[in-house]
């Protein structure tokens, strides 16, 4: 698996960075094991997480499956700032929470410091500066080597940049949803990355399963829009341009003896400022896919027509 560095910093990650939203919830100890294990076999080194995923669940199934020793070899991220309260989603990004919640990370992930620490949101409701400031402390105070954002916005981010930036301390990414069906990025938010010198983590590249193409014959029962936390979230891809993206995708994955997933993969690993894309497997047929395309190169042609049918100006004229 290709290693690359984190924008400008000198934090490697993997090109595909193993996702564990589902850990402890869809995806049971025993499967959890089989993807860490055959993730890392495949080369990969960066693992996501966050404190509010499966309300904690997934920090701490993690941690117990590192502490063989493992924890040395990964670069291990996680998030603060999002939480869930009587099945609620709590958006909290003040200075005393976000590093209570760094806290309980680490003790979960049973580690004394992440390699890269997250804020999980932008909120309008704290003051820029205080968010900020818990991320200084956290690298000061060595339970962070290095911190950034995840869903900012490009003015955010380079605003967030500014404030770590009087303090010496780099941002160094932006966990971003980005795929072929979704690439809003690319017109503020992976430039302004690149002009304060932070990496992109793609999240969603195959966007909850669109790309793959299951959802051209009806919704499954067992997928992400047909039930789950995350059902609105999935339908709103299904449907419209999608269609056209998903149809372009399948005609190029039968036309290099490939899957929808592998060439959907391909194409968002190679977009400029993008450094690892984030794949949820839920299990270990799903990772051997998400796996196969790193050794897939669209030919020129292909990923030209790609681009095109996805270009969002196209589809903001129809």
């Amino acid at each position: 698996m290709r290693i690359r560095t984190l924008g400008k910093s000198g934090l490697r990650v993997s090109s595909l960075t193993l996702g564990t939203m589902g850990w402890a919830d869809s995806v049971d100890p025993v499967e959890a094991a089989v993807l860490l294990r055959d993730f890392r076999d495949s080369g990969g080194i960066s693992i996501d997480t966050a404190y509010g995923y499966a309300d904690g669940g997934s920090e701490e199934l993690l941690g117990e499956l590192l502490a063989d020793g493992a924890r040395s070899e990964i670069t291990l991220i996680s998030k603060a700032g999002i939480s869930r309260t009587t099945g609620h989603r709590v958006v909290d990004t003040s200075r005393g929470t976000l590093l209570d919640q760094l806290d309980v990370s680490l003790r979960r992930l049973r580690t004394d410091h992440l390699d890269l620490w997250l804020v999980h949101t932008w909120s309008p409701d704290v003051p820029l500066a205080e968010t900020m400031s818990a991320c200084e402390y956290a690298v000061t105070s060595g339970r962070a080597r290095y911190v950034g954002v995840s869903n900012y916005a490009g003015w955010q981010l380079v605003a967030a940049a500014a404030y770590l930036s009087q303090a010496r301390i780099p941002l160094v990414a932006n966990e971003i949803e980005h795929s072929l069906v979704e690439r809003t990025a690319e017109a503020e938010a992976i430039p302004a990355a690149a002009h304060v010198g932070a990496g992109v983590l793609a999240w969603a590249p195959m966007a909850g399963g669109v790309l793959t193409g299951k959802y051209r014959r009806g919704v499954p029962a067992d997928s992400r829009a047909a039930a789950g936390r995350h059902t609105q979230w999935a339908k709103k891809r299904l449907g419209g341009h999608s269609d056209a993206i998903v149809d372009a995708v399948v005609m190029a994955a039968d036309g290099l003896s490939s899957t929808p997933a592998e060439v959907a993969l391909a194409w968002a690993r190679e977009r400029r400022g993008v450094d690892s894309l984030i794949v949820g497997a839920r299990n270990a047929a799903q990772l051997r896919t998400v796996l196969r395309s790193e050794t897939l190169e669209l030919p020129p042609q292909i990923g030209q027509a790609l681009d095109d049918v996805s270009d969002p100006a196209r589809w903001s004229q129809g």
